[in-house]
Order: structure tokens, then C-alpha cells, then sequence
């Protein structure tokens, strides 16, 4: 609760409303079945992913590793978000309580830099398994995965401390209608009572850093990778190691770009409808796309869950 003192009057927020859509109740329904529809995707196609690295024990390895903690990530990442938006179609009110709203926001974009770090660190075991395959054994064993995939979550969470205290001394007065489907930082600086230019950069500085430092990373990764398949002879191995790289690419531009235009300069998504649909793509379009580009191509893990979807 945020409790603003004025000569006359003190202006108490106990609670925010999600404005979502804003379409007549037909329309909100339909969109509840699509987006109902989308998220059961989600989790089955990352849980699939989970279950076959976890019952394969020739799945135990850094890669399958890191691409069954991504969906697990995945799975959080869409829940973080979802569920309450479906919650809402159907709800009246539309609701939540201020520190509901400030941890919310917290969560959800502490998983975002969450996401941010595993793409990189899987542009690492991708550098280190086709610029270095003799040493790959060696440098991405069990333990090193653990603690690098250790790293991406708490280092997720941790980076995102001071932008949510900062969000929480922001001052809301007058409106408390957010006009999003969640609690996102654009939506709610929007709604501020006062300008808050010194929170506004700091977030938009904390947002710049974790994420061109991230995608740096990646682009000189996948550089260094695409040299090193240059020069390896033409034949199915290289036809291979382009689709994977051209596929993890595809995933990296559209979560980057919508997160960059979100979040290092919020005020570039000025627009409430830029907002939802640029939120949508990073948060609910990538977590469903990802198993397809990232695991479900790979010819050995469709043998793996085909295995697994006979057992079921």
C-alpha cells in the first residue's frame, strides 16, 4: 500500500485493476478458450521435454540438461502470467492487492532476466560443444552445469531487487486502473501521480545492462560458432549445426526485440495495446515456440519422447 501525504488530503491504493482487453464479454471469452488453450500447450510440450530428459538416461547430458531446466523455466515464466489473465476474462472486478501487484511484478520480470541468462549460457554449451568438441566432456561436466544453471536463476532474481523496491515508492494517487493483463513496469509508471525520472532511468539502466550484455554474449557465441562450421566440410553435420544455430537465432530476435523495446526504453511501447502485444510475444508466444525450435527438431529427443508418449 502505498500512502501518499498531501495539505488536504492523503490518497491511500490498497489495490490495482487489471484493465486486460477491454472487449465485450463474448470476445473475452473466446480469448480465455485461445489463451486456455495456449498455456495447456505450453506445459505439455516443455513437460514432455522434463519427462524424457528424466527418463533417459542417455538424455543426461549438459545440452538435455540445460534444455530441461529452460522448460521448467519456461513453465514458471508462463504461469507467472497467465493464469491470472485467465482469471480475469472471466472476473468482474479484476483486482489485486498492491503488494500482490508489486510481487508480481517482481516474479515475472525476475524470470525474464532469468530467461535472459539461460539463452545465454545455452549460446556457451552450444560455442563449447562445436568450437571445442575434444574438451566439451571436460568443461561442461555435471557439476559446472549445476552451478551455471544455479547462477541463471539466482542471478535473475537478485537483478531485479532494486528495480521492484523502486516500483514500490512509487507514488499512486489517482488511478488505479493498470491498462494491462498484468504488472508490468510501462503500465504502471503510467499511472504514477508524480514523475519519476530517477526510477524510470534506473529501471530502464538495470534492463539495458542484463540485456545487451546478454545478447552480446550470444551474437560473439553464435559468431564463433558459424565460423567454425564454415570451415568444416559440406555434409549432414554441417547442414545440422546451421538449422541449430538459425533456429536458436529466430528465438533470441524475438524475445530480444520485444524485451527491448519494453524495458530499456519503456516510454519506445508508449501505447497500451504496443505493450500487451510486444508482452505477449516475449512471454507467452516464446515459452510455447521453444519446444519446437529448441528440442522437438532434434531428431534424437523425438525418438526419446515418442518412447515416452507409449509409455503414457
Amino acid at each position: 500500500m502505498y500512502v501518499l501525504p498531501n495539505n488536504n488530503v492523503t490518497a491511500v491504493i490498497h489495490e490495482f485493476s487489471l484493465l486486460g482487453f477491454s472487449y465485450s464479454q463474448e470476445i473475452e471469452v473466446l480469448l480465455f478458450v485461445l489463451f486456455s488453450v495456449i498455456y495447456i500447450l505450453t506445459l505439455l510440450g516443455n513437460s514432455a521435454i522434463i519427462c524424457a530428459v528424466w527418463w533417459n538416461q542417455q538424455l543426461h547430458t549438459p545440452m538435455y540438461t540445460l534444455l530441461a531446466n529452460f522448460s521448467f523455466l519456461e513453465i514458471c515464466y508462463i504461469s507467472s502470467s497467465v493464469p491470472n489473465m485467465l482469471l480475469n476474462f472471466l472476473s468482474k472486478t479484476k483486482t489485486i492487492s498492491y503488494n500482490g501487484c508489486i510481487l508480481r511484478f517482481y516474479i515475472f520480470l525476475s524470470l525474464c532476466a532469468t530467461e535472459l541468462f539461460f539463452l545465454a549460457l545455452m549460446a556457451l554449451d552450444r560455442y563449447v560443444a562445436i568450437c571445442h568438441p575434444l574438451h566439451y566432456s571436460t568443461i561442461m561436466t555435471g557439476k559446472v552445469c549445476g552451478t551455471l544453471v544455479s547462477a541463471c536463476w539466482v542471478g535473475g532474481f537478485l537483478w531485479l531487487v532494486t528495480p521492484a523496491i523502486l516500483i514500490s515508492q512509487v507514488p499512486f494517487c489517482g488511478s488505479n486502473v493498470i491498462d494491462h493483463y498484468l504488472c508490468d513496469l510501462g503500465a504502471m509508471l503510467a499511472i504514477s501521480c508524480l514523475p519519476v525520472p530517477k526510477t524510470t532511468l534506473t529501471c530502464s539502466i538495470f534492463s539495458a545492462v542484463i540485456t545487451f550484455i546478454t545478447l552480446f554474449y550470444i551474437l560473439v557465441s553464435y559468431t564463433l560458432v558459424l565460423r567454425a562450421v564454415v570451415q568444416v566440410p559440406k555434409g549432414s553435420g554441417r547442414k545440422k549445426a546451421f538449422s541449430t544455430c538459425a533456429s536458436h537465432l529466430i528465438v533470441v530476435s524475438l524475445f530480444y526485440g520485444s524485451v527491448m523495446v519494453m524495458y530499456v526504453s519503456p516510454g519506445a511501447a508508449n501505447q497500451p495495446g504496443m505493450q500487451k502485444f510486444l508482452t505477449m510475444l516475449y512471454s507467452i508466444a516464446t515459452p510455447l515456440l521453444n519446444p519446437l525450435i529448441y528440442s522437438l527438431r532434434n531428431k534424437e529427443m523425438k525418438v526419446v519422447l515418442r518412447k515416452v508418449m507409449c509409455k503414457v
